[in-house]
């Protein structure tokens, strides 16, 4: 009876065991973007895509305005072996990997389709192998563009002058620190879901962001300026867990990289259409979008990149983006 009982434990082990190598993994996605940003229509196209491709076998689950905590705490977690991921710049992933730093430094690139070119080169998938092995992070896509960031002011801004003594809120990493204060603000770094109590605290003068997370985050209820400066071209990644990652078959593996590119495209693509409908309700809303020379701030910005290293990076990155 003893020896009977063993059997059937074990048999029922066996059907536990074969029943987790088919169950459900879960992928849970931070963004301390808004359900209404264009970028969030692409993290709902790339859950479908991933479900319907694994058969369920990966189940992903959104979660806007940062409710895992805010992107370096995901980060974190991910390098932890956690399986989570987050919508994150390259600045904060400079901290283990320098190169990163460079995409969001002043200037790099206009638009989506040229530094789309940057994120799919085989300079950059070198990169992604170097992060994984140095953090434990894995990119399963780069080609998030969430738009050229703006500077949102309660005062116009016409050169670097104007900006003297400002408190402008910005990302903390070197290259994101090094610009707001080569155009001439305070750079004063804080989590982005702070950014509207913080305008309407007077705690911070103004803040730079692209349009349509300023717009989403109902920030012309705090300023009233958009100076169209586009000193940096928001590029971001879908960056998750190597351990977990590596732990996945190699299939699984594939669809969740095809995936995130395709669905990085439709993210960066609806951004891109959205522009200029924002603009509009911006200016309904009663903020005023100034078009300016940008001249004298890609000039003020322009050594960022020797300061910290990037001169020759740059001048390749920027032949590959042409």
């Amino acid at each position: 009876m003893f020896k009977m009982a063993l059997r059937t434990a074990a048999a029922a082990a066996a059907v536990l065991l074969s029943g987790a190598a088919f169950a459900a993994t879960t992928l849970s996605i931070n963004t301390a973007l808004t359900t209404s940003d264009p970028l969030y229509k692409g993290l709902e196209t790339f859950r479908d895509a991933v479900t319907k491709r694994t058969n369920g076998a990966i189940e992903v689950k959104l979660f806007p305005n940062s409710q895992l905590g805010s992107d370096e705490d995901v980060l974190e977690q991910a390098r932890a072996g956690a399986p989570v991921a987050v919508v994150v710049d390259g600045g904060r992933l400079a901290n283990f990997v320098k190169e990163f730093g460079v995409l969001g430094a002043p200037y790099l690139a206009s638009g989506y389709d040229g530094i789309r070119k940057v994120v799919t080169s085989a300079m950059f998938e070198e990169w992604v192998g170097k992060l994984s092995k140095a953090s434990g992070h894995q990119v399963l896509s780069f080609n998030w563009w969430q738009g050229e960031r703006h500077l949102w002011t309660a005062k116009p801004v016409r050169t670097p002058a104007d900006l003297k003594g400002n408190r402008m809120r910005t990302i903390g990493s070197p290259v994101w620190l090094g610009t707001i204060n080569a155009m001439g603000a305070t750079a004063t770094p804080m989590p982005y879901a702070e950014v509207y109590s913080a305008l309407e605290q007077k705690v911070i003068d103004s803040v730079e962001v692209q349009l349509p997370a300023g717009y989403n985050s109902k920030l012309f209820e705090v300023t009233k300026y958009v100076t169209k400066t586009g000193h940096i071209s928001l590029i971001t990644g879908l960056v998750t867990s190597a351990k977990w990652f590596g732990s996945l078959p190699a299939d699984q593996q594939k669809i969740l990289r095809e995936e995130a590119l395709k669905a990085g495209d439709v993210a960066s693509y609806g951004t891109r259409d959205k522009l200029a409908e924002i603009e509009k309700s911006l200016k309904a809303a009663g903020m005023t979008v100034d078009e300016i020379d940008v001249t004298p701030f890609r000039n003020a910005t322009a050594g960022v990149y020797d300061k910290l290293g990037y001169g020759d990076l740059r001048t390749k990155l920027q032949a590959i983006a042409k």
